[in-house]
C-alpha cells in the first residue's frame, strides 16, 4: 500500500472522529484486565446498556455515553449492530451489495462471508483495522464475519459507527465464552484510570500513567507492544495484506428490541418506579441493590454450570485419549 493508501485510512478514521483514541498509547495491565472481565456483568436499565465490574478493589460502572467520554469519541450516533449468523438488510446495511463490494465480484447472488484472498490490499487493511480495534478477533483470521463486513463498509463509506456501544456489546459477549483473548486491553487502561484503579508498572515498581508525553520503558514485553492502539501503520500493512485477519461475529445479548416494544411510561414517576420495585431515590443508571444481587447470583450460577460442563467434556476426552494410548501399548512390537 502506498502513502496515498495510508492517508486514505487515516482520513476514514478522522471521519469517525476516532483519531485521538487511535493516537493514544497505553500499557496493557493484564491482571487488571482479567479481573475486570471475570467480574463483568452487563444489563439494560432504563433503556441504557450498563456495564458493571470490579478491578483491584475498585467498583467500575458505565454506560455507552460515559465510555464515549472516557475514550474521547462520539457516542450518540452510528450503528452498533452485533451480528452473528443472521445478516439482515436495513436502511444502511445491504448484505448482498457489501459482499459484492469486498469480494470484488458483481456476479455473486447470495450474501456471504468474504475470504481475504478475494479482497484488494486496501480492503484487507481495512479488515485488519476492524479486527484489531472495532471488534477484536483472535481466530478465523483469513475470513470476514458479517459483522466485520458491516463495519468495514461503514468505514469506507464514511457512515458513522457507534464505537462505545459496539465495544460494550463486544465486552459483554466475553461474559459467556471461554478460551478467547480478552479485547480492548489497552483501552481498558483508560477506563481504569478514570475510575482510579491502582495500576502498578512492574518495571518501575510504582503507580504510573503512560501518556503521549511519557517515555515508554526501555524494554517492553511483546504483550505490551501488541496492546498499543497507536500501532505503526506501515509495519502492519504487509501482515494485513497477507492475512486479511478476522473472526466470527456473535450475538450474545440484545434486549434492546424487547425494551423498545414496551409501552412508553414516565420512568421518573415515583408511582411507576415504586410499582416496579425500584427505589425512586436511587441514582439514575443504577440498579437497586436487591436486583443487583439477583443478577450477580444468576451470573455465578451460569458460570459454575459452564465450568462443570467444560470439566465433564475434558474428562471424557482424557478417557478417550487414555484408551487410545493403552490400545497402542498393547499392540505387539514388530
Amino acid at each position: 500500500m502506498n502513502d496515498n493508501g495510508l492517508s486514505n485510512v487515516m482520513s476514514l478514521i478522522k471521519k469517525q472522529k476516532w483519531e485521538n483514541l487511535f493516537k493514544r498509547r497505553e500499557l496493557l495491565h493484564t491482571a487488571a484486565c482479567k479481573e475486570f472481565y471475570a467480574n463483568l456483568t452487563a444489563f439494560i436499565y432504563k433503556k441504557k446498556e450498563i456495564a458493571k465490574s470490579r478491578a483491584k478493589g475498585v467498583e467500575i460502572e458505565f454506560d455507552s455515553m460515559k465510555l464515549a467520554s472516557i475514550l474521547d469519541v462520539p457516542g450518540h450516533t452510528g450503528i452498533s449492530e452485533y451480528i452473528k449468523e443472521v445478516w439482515e438488510e436495513s436502511k444502511y446495511i445491504k448484505p448482498l451489495e457489501i459482499t459484492r463490494k469486498f469480494a470484488n465480484n458483481s456476479l455473486i447472488n447470495v450474501a456471504r462471508r468474504v475470504q481475504s484472498t478475494e479482497m484488494k490490499p486496501f480492503q484487507r487493511f481495512m479488515h485488519f483495522v476492524v479486527m484489531k480495534n472495532v471488534v477484536p478477533r483472535f481466530e478465523k483470521r483469513d475470513t470476514t464475519s458479517f459483522m466485520d463486513l458491516t463495519y468495514m463498509d461503514h468505514l469506507v463509506s464514511g457512515r458513522k459507527i457507534n464505537l462505545p456501544r459496539v465495544m460494550m456489546r463486544h465486552m459483554a459477549y466475553f461474559i459467556s465464552v471461554k478460551d478467547h483473548e480478552l479485547p480492548y486491553g489497552d483501552w481498558l487502561t483508560m477506563i481504569f484510570e478514570e475510575f482510579g484503579v491502582p495500576l502498578i508498572d512492574k518495571k518501575a515498581g510504582e503507580n504510573r500513567r503512560r501518556d503521549d508525553d511519557v517515555e515508554a520503558p526501555e524494554e517492553e514485553t511483546e504483550e505490551e507492544i501488541d496492546a498499543q492502539t497507536d500501532f505503526d501503520w506501515e509495519a502492519v500493512i504487509d501482515e494485513a495484506a497477507v492475512e486479511g485477519e478476522s473472526g466470527s461475529g456473535e450475538q450474545f445479548y440484545d434486549a434492546e428490541d424487547e425494551v423498545q416494544e414496551s409501552p412508553e411510561v414516565n420512568e421518573e414517576d415515583p408511582a411507576v418506579t415504586e410499582a416496579a420495585g425500584v427505589d425512586p431515590s436511587a441514582p439514575s443508571g443504577h440498579l437497586p441493590e436487591s436486583e443487583m444481587l439477583k443478577l450477580q447470583a444468576e451470573f455465578e450460577r451460569t458460570r459454575a454450570n459452564r465450568f462443570q460442563a467444560d470439566l465433564e467434556k475434558a474428562q471424557v476426552e482424557n478417557a478417550r485419549l487414555l484408551a487410545l494410548l493403552q490400545q497402542a501399548q498393547s499392540k505387539p512390537k514388530p
